[in-house]
């Protein structure tokens, strides 16, 4: 298990990548916007990781589990991809 330290590094490290997501909203979405955007999708994959790497245990857990975790997610992704044809 780890411990209270890492876990404070960690929500540190969240913060701060949440607040460089702030400032490039704020700074670069008129100006460029694509990079913006993508900026901020690779952020937040990155923040997910690490959430569900180290918060929900996922790092200490079998490769199994990790392995099932990550079909949820794609199939999750699937669906809303489908979802957001059928809307238009």
């Amino acid at each position: 298990m780890a411990s209270t330290k890492l876990y404070a590094i960690i929500y540190v490290v969240l913060f701060v990548m949440a607040t460089v997501q702030v400032l490039v909203e704020f700074a670069f979405i008129d100006q460029y916007y694509w990079a913006a955007f993508w900026a901020i999708i690779v952020l937040s994959a990155v923040k997910a990781v690490v959430v569900a790497g180290y918060y929900q245990h996922l790092f200490y857990e079998p490769r199994s589990l990790s392995y099932l975790v990550g079909i949820g997610l794609l199939a999750a992704l699937a669906l809303t991809i489908a979802a957001s044809y059928s809307i238009t």
